[in-house]
């Protein structure tokens, strides 16, 4: 175990409250899983033996150094060709934060994979090889990151030990990023000039860069607010799944799965489903009392079951709310309805 493993009493002691979920984003070899790797390395989040592991296989290859990308690239495809192809994710904590890190391919043939981990991130670290800048998966990646209202990105430009530390190549792309990002309306952006495979500005300053006087990625990811991305007004409970034991203890019991999108949930809260028509003598339709199978109220974010009171039957994939939601204009689509073959939609006239 590494010296790091020290610092876990530390840890412990401070028990951090503050989790920050991020997924690295770029295109194909700009250094995504060596940047984790790194990041992982240097903060002294992994064990002896998996770092032997590394350092053996580095070796098997041919490496004349410790290839950290094998931290996260664990399928035997993905070592024999060098690139991500699944989501990998590593779970690490400071004394100032939680982390859960999703490494995400850059090939175009697995960009559903990235928008898989990209699609519980609250912040995208988007990566950019400094000799080539902005290329075009690096745009989409962009683009599909702010499709998932993800509010914060870091835009890292990686390799400028390649570009001899140029604080000009750096700003250039810096700029050309900036204002691609504007017509995306992205909420926060922070731009870094990063070596992950030196580890410049990863964990600690770089003493090649002084031109730069910002945070390295580690200190900026412990930072970031995110406090106030939580929607903790409109309830939103989405039906991930029924439970229903059947058992002698249980005959009638049917529960509630899944993530709390959005408000507080509290037992006796009146609920309704999203989209059921409004009832004549009633103001938005019948409602059901809630009761949380867990203790405590469920926040935002928060994953919990819920038992209602009614005779009511909802459906995975249908949407539980506040009884004083707005749902006028929404219309109930179930999850069933949502999977269709891209072929099968282009010949019913429906987009895919």
């Amino acid at each position: 175990m590494t010296a790091a493993m020290h610092g876990d009493g530390a840890r412990r002691r401070s028990r951090p409250q503050d989790l920050l979920r991020f997924a690295t984003a770029g295109s194909v070899d700009d250094g995504k899983s060596t940047l984790i790797g790194r990041l992982l390395y240097d903060s002294k989040s992994i064990f002896e033996d998996q770092l032997d592991a590394v350092e053996r296989t580095s070796r098997e290859r041919g490496d004349d150094y410790t290839n950290l990308a094998l931290l996260t690239d664990g399928l035997r495809a993905e070592r024999e060709q060098g690139i991500t192809i699944d989501v990998a994710y590593r779970y690490f904590a400071t004394p100032r934060r939680k982390f859960i890190i999703a490494d995400t391919p850059g090939h175009p043939q697995y960009t559903r994979n990235m928008v898989t981990g990209a699609s519980t991130a609250d912040l995208a670290v988007i990566l950019v090889d400094a000799r080539q800048g902005l290329v075009e998966q690096s745009r989409r990646h962009a683009f599909l990151v702010s499709l998932l209202r993800v509010p914060h990105i870091v835009l890292c430009v990686n390799k400028m030990d390649l570009v001899d530390w140029s604080q000009e190549v750096f700003e250039q792309i810096s700029f050309e990023f900036e204002g691609f990002a504007a017509r995306l309306a992205v909420p926060d952006l922070a731009v870094i000039p990063v070596s992950a495979l030196h580890g410049d500005n990863v964990v600690d300053q770089s003493a090649n860069m002084p031109w730069y006087e910002g945070p390295s990625l580690l200190s900026h990811l412990e930072q970031v607010h995110i406090t106030s991305d939580r929607n903790l007004v409109d309830v939103r409970f989405p039906v991930q799944y029924v439970i229903r034991p059947q058992s002698a203890a249980f005959p009638d019991y049917r529960g509630y799965a899944g993530k709390v999108a959005g408000g507080v949930l509290k037992a006796g809260d009146e609920v309704m489903e999203q989209g059921r028509p409004v009832v004549p003598g009633h103001a938005r339709g019948a409602g059901d009392d809630v009761v949380p199978v867990q203790r405590g109220d469920r926040d935002d974010g928060e994953v919990g079951r819920l038992q209602l009171r009614g005779e009511r039957r909802e459906l995975v994939g249908d949407l539980l709310e506040d009884v004083l939601g707005e749902v006028d204009q929404v219309h109930l689509v179930h999850a069933q309805d949502q999977v269709r073959h891209p072929q099968q939609g282009a010949q019913e006239g429906v987009p895919a």
